[in-house]
């Protein structure tokens, strides 16, 4: 497409100065924001899906995978999950204004904390058209103005969706800055965008690790880390082993190329006897390739699977493939210790029926999300109760784990008082 003048500073302040406009608005009249924004995208499906054939054609002349291209083609029905997506996020409670903890001091004074927006926040993604919408509709809801950078093959269908939420709130006589997607495709407007501290105050980059890497070293703005998920499935002695099986199979095959995939097994020694057996006949209609430790490997032997030595590089691997690294540990204290050298802090899996060992897992493991005798792919905002989310932080601070809307806000003290003064 033809490159139109962009600049970064100007927008982001016009963000800025938006999102004290949409900071102000009540529960109802967001709601009524996304609601109309959910129909305005439904109603221009044909040139939503239009405009994405021109980023389809692109993306084949640069010889883009049928994977990308997947994720990057918009249907009708794709064009009416995003309107419904973001419905969804209408019914999702509103954090904003929630008072929490609110406690009497001894001179009289109540003291609490309410949840307010962080102001304005930045992602940049790559591939699917659907975060943009989604995004915006959860930074809307949670108060926030958002600034959206998508990857240069969804060009077309990114601002094809933005002008749908702009009509919107110009309808309204809103500031349609709040969304802000950026129409400069080029490397450069990334790193102008990561020295704008003045006016934006969060960057969640989602994407390949390359990418991750790339905004967290270059960023003057606290960034939002997700390198990539190396999620471990430990099966324990005390497992029950037609449930260990297929939390396994869920966990690796269903959608492998997740970030929320199973990418590596570790099975106590006492069992392995009984367990790798049934790991190998079970793995084979996914054809699900095997890197296995010396103590694993003779039991893939004459299975329909590829089977191959493990490096120790292959337990550092996040295959995003039908691809699995296999490890037999002396017990549970060797898969705790190994889990937290090989952790990308993402999701730890337990199958055990012995719930002092369960609690123990759970307490040793510090991964944002731990889980016993269930797959791993429930490691997701809507699995979890959030309605949807933003994105998933391995990142200790602000946010851990699968981000909702209220990840997206922050705390500030509230002083109730009645004429006190300090002595």
């Amino acid at each position: 497409m033809t490159q139109t003048t962009f600049n970064m500073s100007a927008s982001a302040k016009q963000a800025k100065q938006a999102s004290r406009v949409i900071a102000q608005l009540t529960t109802t009249e967001k709601n009524v924001l996304l609601t109309q924004m959910a129909t305005a995208i439904e109603t221009n499906a044909s040139n939503i899906i239009s405009e994405n054939s021109k980023d389809i054609d692109a993306g084949r002349s640069k010889g883009l995978s049928d994977a990308m291209l997947d994720r990057l083609l918009l249907t009708e029905q794709r064009v009416s999950d995003i309107a419904d997506a973001i419905r969804e996020i209408v019914t999702l409670t509103d954090p904003v204004g929630d008072i929490a903890n609110l406690a009497l001091r001894p001179n009289g004074m109540q003291v609490g904390k309410m949840r307010i927006p962080l102001g304005v926040i930045a992602m940049i993604y790559e591939a699917r058209p659907n975060v943009t919408a989604e995004a915006a509709a959860l930074c809307l809801k949670s108060g926030n103005a958002v600034i959206l950078r998508g990857g240069s093959e969804a060009i077309y269908s990114n601002l094809a969706l933005a002008n749908c939420l702009h009509a919107v709130l110009e309808q309204h006589g809103i500031d349609k800055n709040i969304v802000t997607v950026i129409p400069d495709t080029s490397r450069d407007v990334i790193e102008q965008l990561l020295t704008q501290s003045d006016s934006i105050d969060l960057v969640i980059p989602r994407g390949g690790e390359g990418l991750i890497r790339y905004v967290t070293e270059n960023s003057r703005i606290p960034v939002i880390q997700h390198f990539k998920g190396v999620c471990h499935l430990y099966v324990d002695k005390y497992a029950d082993l037609t449930k260990a099986v297929n939390i396994l199979v869920n966990g690796k095959t269903q959608r492998p190329s997740a970030c929320n995939a199973l990418e590596t097994l570790l099975v106590h020694q006492s069992i392995a006897e009984q367990f790798l057996p049934l790991v190998a006949k079970a793995l084979v209609p996914a054809k699900v390739k095997v890197h296995a430790c010396e103590n694993s490997l003779g039991y893939f032997d004459g299975a329909e699977l590829v089977a191959e030595p493990a490096s120790n590089d292959d337990y550092h691997a996040e295959y995003l493939a039908q691809e699995i690294a296999i490890k037999v540990v002396g017990g549970f204290d060797t898969a705790i210790a190994h889990i937290n050298e090989f952790t990308s802090d993402h999701t730890e899996v337990i199958v055990t029926q012995d719930t002092s060992r369960s609690q123990k897992f759970i307490r040793a493991i510090n991964s944002s999300v731990v889980m016993v005798n269930a797959s791993s792919r429930f490691s997701d905002g809507g699995q979890l109760g959030l309605g949807s989310e933003i994105g998933i932080s391995t990142s200790k601070l602000h946010a851990y784990g699968p981000m909702g809307l209220s990840s997206l806000t922050t705390e500030k003290f509230v002083v109730l008082g009645d004429g006190q003064v300090r002595d």
